[in-house]
């Protein structure tokens, strides 16, 4: 694999994230807060982010007691000998009416999670709501001074339309108010179904359009794009053919439901030996030509250019480290 330093010179060159910083989320395993028992298991799971759930895992009469559990789970778990490689906090939307009283019981912990996570965004509006929400009970120091990360949902058909000036006002608010800065877009398919009232299938061709849309605004603005749930837990078969398919479609992750689902997600989301030759071997290429001056030129017999160096690096970013 390529020095770190050399990676970091290449990415900074070609206008991406310090590769040092680069955190893979090829699964993401939902732990209900309400679930103690879960909570617990926190520190062993195997997941590259492992999500602790005040949303839609746990019923409306568990929520105050979910809330109180997540707050002491943060100052609990030991972050420095995770298994995983990120550990975020799934809050309630907006249009819920509960994401304030989430964030003023989870703001008690002295701890912030690796990522909030913020679903059902549907809007550059629910952007300035979740926004204020945060800075009335966490306070500008606390959010400025931070490296924790935003991940949010897009789960409507509004949102989907709307989905490029969601992302762009999102990324302003970190660059202009010291945000959390927006990491990765999440796309939450049973609330997009149940929205445009179609019926989910294992297949997934009722969301084929929405997916590809998805992963392309996605990339647009540089952002990891995480692929829907496959709902049948017990056909890892079917859930591998989906999740290759994800990959193949410039996905970098998915979400998952069950412990059982992690490594055949985890599997299919990391490249195969010859894309890993293929990028390093690129990168070395193009830092030869860079350092001569040169623009785009021929590799393997493709016209190599910044796009294609882009890949590359993400190639690079996400084996480096899952294998540390």
């Amino acid at each position: 694999m390529l020095p770190k330093t050399f990676i970091r010179h290449i990415s900074q060159f070609a206008g991406v994230r310090d590769a040092a910083k680069y955190v893979p989320r090829r699964a993401l395993l939902y732990v209900p807060a309400s679930n103690q028992k879960m909570l617990d298991k926190i520190p062993t799971m195997q997941a590259d982010s492992v999500v602790i759930e005040l949303e839609d895992g746990v019923a409306l009469t568990a929520k105050a007691e979910a809330r109180a559990q997540a707050a002491v789970a943060l100052d609990k778990i030991p972050y420095h000998s995770l298994a995983c490689q990120e550990l975020g906090l799934r809050v309630n939307s907006v249009s819920s009416g509960l994401l304030e009283d989430d964030i003023k019981a989870i703001s008690k912990a002295e701890k912030l999670p690796h990522a909030f996570m913020v679903p059902k965004v549907d809007s550059p509006e629910d952007l300035v709501t979740i926004y204020n929400i945060f800075r009335e009970h966490y306070g500008d120091e606390r959010i400025t001074n931070t490296n924790t990360r935003l991940v949010i949902w897009i789960e409507s058909a509004r949102a989907l339309l709307d989905m490029p000036r969601i992302l762009s006002s999102t990324l302003n608010l970190h660059k202009q108010a010291g945000f959390f800065k927006l990491d990765a877009v999440v796309f939450g398919s049973d609330d997009f179904c149940a929205d445009i009232g179609s019926t989910r299938s294992s297949h997934g061709t009722e969301t084929l359009f929405a997916r590809q849309k998805f992963v392309t605004c996605c990339k647009a603005f540089q952002l990891q794009a995480i692929d829907s749930v496959y709902i049948d837990i017990k056909d890892l078969d079917g859930l591998k053919r989906q999740s290759a398919e994800g990959r193949q479609w410039g996905f970098t992750g998915k979400q998952v439901i069950h412990p059982s689902q992690v490594s055949v997600v985890q599997e299919q989301f990391l490249p195969p030996k010859e894309r890993i030759e293929w990028a390093t071997e690129l990168v070395h290429a193009y830092s030869e030509h860079e350092s001569l001056g040169k623009g785009a030129f021929q590799f393997r017999g493709q016209m190599i250019d910044r796009p294609l160096l882009l890949q590359a690096l993400n190639i690079i970013q996400l084996v480096e480290r899952v294998q540390n």
